[in-house]
């Protein structure tokens, strides 16, 4: 199903999220929040896919922490909305940032109900100062950088 949909990138890295009332604002639309926690755990979800856990950065001292997130609310999704939530690595400067961008697509109207572009900035652990890239993540990230458009 997420191969047939509208994606703005190829090759996707996808979950499902299934709206429950737990994600619903006081409009009964997915809340803020919600989709922020969304953003966190797809990101997570897709360095792990990469080979990258937390305790990777944790034995290199290295975090990639949130610059800056840049969020666009397209259409409202609702209770029982079923949304394919994608992530790709857009820019990898393997050195101290790269940034993401996500797309979500609402698997009842195929359409894109979110979209989002995250920067984040690679720091310290111990002391939350920027410091460049170790090894690992230019390998993981850098390698999984995709810039053409679909």
């Amino acid at each position: 199903m997420s191969d047939s949909l509208p994606w703005r990138r190829p090759a996707p890295f996808t979950q499902t999220w299934q709206i429950t009332q737990a994600h619903l604002d006081h409009y009964n639309h997915v809340n803020n929040v919600a989709y922020l926690s969304q953003l966190e755990k797809l990101a997570w979800a897709h360095s792990n896919a990469l080979g990258l856990r937390f305790e990777d950065y944790q034995a290199c001292d290295r975090a990639m922490v949130i610059r800056r997130h840049e969020l666009e609310y397209l259409q409202p999704a609702h209770l029982d909305d079923t949304l394919i939530c994608a992530t790709w690595i857009i820019d990898c400067d393997n050195k101290l940032s790269l940034t993401r961008q996500f797309q979500f697509i609402c698997t009842r109207r195929e359409k894109t109900v979110f979209e989002a572009q995250t920067r984040f900035i690679c720091v310290s652990l111990s002391t939350g100062v920027p410091k460049r890239m170790p090894q690992a993540f230019k390998t993981c990230y850098g390698a999984a950088c995709v810039s053409e458009q679909a």
